[in-house]
């Protein structure tokens, strides 16, 4: 009887406290992801690796492997991506820091520069000196040491994503038993569940593709410019394009600042000319179609939660942020019928069509 008295309770709650209660809830659970921010970004980076390298599971144990080996195998090829990453990650870093603890006194001769020529233009000299001090000798020092720092935090993190991939690979395939274990009932939510993973991994194939082709397109043009440390560069290029709408941006103001210190501001103009051309007609004009295409967000919403989820978990949110909101959308969102319409404003075509035809989505 109580079981049944509790669903009444709900209902005869009146809506707007029942929205109030609702957005409580959520300030709290993000408070908490704030404050344990340092924890729940490995954790995340940790389940999408995981997500991308499960189907080679299953695919070893349908080859009559045990199910261990598939296990195993899941975990291997997440440790090879992790260690790929790591690799290029501590080689872009170390050249950066090598690159412009070299370059300080191009940086300091720039400064000198842009001080005298804000003075010939009659500019107040306490905002010349503010500007010109952006490339200052101790600034680029500061920035350099605290980059350092951050690549001792960066190390610790990638610890922790080694051992919950660990977990999470061993987890992936008792998991897979929930259907036999559970029956018909939890098939609503491994159809969502599976759904969801599958969105993740179209969305960094197609990220990875395009950051792939962006990238060797701008190391050729740095190298052809005479830019230094052209593999840095398209580096940065191929980590920025999983941030989207502003990883194109993040990936043009170092080398494009770079250019200018060490050349010309012709070099300068022409880095940001190549980038302009070829990012943006990649990145900003063909990739999103695809990305829309592969998970169903709407640009807005994309770059919503960039923002969003790069203040809530710190600079890792911004590669996760398609996968985090997806994730929000499927617990959310598609368990509840009378919130289609938000799944569609949210870019989830398919929302509509179960609206056409009455029909619970295809698991």
């Amino acid at each position: 009887m109580s079981t049944d008295r509790a669903p009444r309770r709900i209902a005869a709650i009146p809506p707007t406290i029942r929205i109030l209660v609702v957005l409580a809830a959520a300030v709290a659970v993000l408070g908490g992801l704030w404050l344990a921010r340092d924890i729940f970004g490995p954790l995340a980076l940790a389940a999408v690796i995981v997500i991308i390298c499960y189907p080679i599971g299953p695919t070893i144990v349908r080859a009559g492997a045990p199910r261990w080996v598939g296990t195993t195998g899941v975990i291997l090829l997440a440790y090879v991506v992790l260690a790929v990453l790591a690799l290029l990650m501590t080689f872009a870093i170390m050249e950066f820091i090598r690159l412009v603890t070299d370059l300080i006194p191009d940086f300091t001769r720039m400064t000198q520069d842009v001080y005298a020529w804000l003075e010939d233009l009659g500019v107040n000299a306490t905002i010349g000196s503010q500007l010109s001090s952006i490339f200052s000798s101790s600034t680029i020092v500061s920035t350099v040491t605290s980059l350092s720092g951050s690549a001792m935090s960066v190390l610790m993190m990638f610890f922790f994503v080694l051992a919950y991939v660990i977990f999470m690979g061993v987890d992936s395939a008792r998991y897979a038993r929930a259907e036999r274990a559970f029956g018909p009932s939890a098939r609503p939510v491994l159809a969502r569940m599976r759904d969801y993973c599958a969105g993740v991994r179209r969305y960094f194939v197609v990220n990875a593709s395009f950051g792939l082709i962006v990238a060797v397109v701008d190391g050729i043009a740095l190298y052809l410019l005479d830019v230094p440390a052209p593999i840095v560069w398209a580096i940065l290029s191929f980590v920025t394009n999983f941030v989207p709408n502003i990883g194109f941006v993040l990936g043009l103001v170092p080398p494009a600042v770079l250019a200018l210190v060490t050349n010309d501001w012709v070099t300068a103009l022409i880095v940001v000319a190549v980038y302009i051309v070829a990012n943006v007609t990649l990145q900003v004009l063909i990739q999103p179609k695809f990305v829309s295409d592969a998970v169903g967000l709407t640009l807005t919403l994309s770059f919503f939660s960039v923002v969003f989820w790069t203040f809530v978990i710190g600079p890792l949110g911004a590669i996760l942020a398609v996968p985090l909101t997806l994730l929000v959308r499927a617990v959310v969102l598609e368990s509840d019928p009378s919130a289609r319409w938000m799944r569609w404003l949210s870019g989830d075509d398919d929302a509509a069509k179960e609206g056409e035809h009455g029909a619970a989505r295809p698991a």
